[in-house]
């Protein structure tokens, strides 16, 4: 699986190690979009690079951080064909998957531990769409776009 990961200065320090950990310990493919420092810049900068490179393919799906994962996960949504979400719990990423078919997940990297996020980020990644009833919802969804 291909993986699209980004951040802003508030999320750098946590992106950094959650790159590693996707591509060391969990074996997949990552493709860090920067930064590559901890000064300050704009998250929607990062964040739609990473959910446009989801909707063209080029990643299965995106992992974002920012400080609270709320304005990553409002940028990335504008992006036709991207299903963004500021997670904060293992259960929430089950669900996101599970319900919502999310591809790109965002992640607090100021209020929520680092080791809570890579349990947060292995869920986001190895739980699959459950479909069913839940095919029409995101189908509405997406009509959207």
């Amino acid at each position: 699986m291909r993986i699209a990961i980004a951040s802003d200065h508030g999320g750098f320090e946590q992106k950094q190690a959650l790159a590693a950990y996707i591509a060391d310990e969990l074996g997949f493919d990552v493709t860090d979009m920067g930064p590559d420092t901890d000064a300050s810049v704009d998250y929607p900068d990062y964040a739609v690079p990473v959910a446009k490179a989801v909707s063209a393919g080029e990643a299965d799906r995106g992992v974002l951080v920012c400080g609270t994962g709320i304005g990553m996960a409002v940028a990335a949504d504008k992006v036709a064909g991207v299903r963004a979400s500021s997670i904060t719990s293992v259960p929430f990423a089950e669900l996101f998957r599970q319900h919502n078919n999310g591809n790109v997940v965002c992640l607090s990297g100021r209020f929520v531990d680092l080791e809570v996020n890579k349990e947060i980020v292995k869920t986001f990644l190895t739980t699959e769409f459950e479909g069913g009833r839940h095919e029409a919802r995101v189908a509405k969804i997406m009509a959207l776009d």
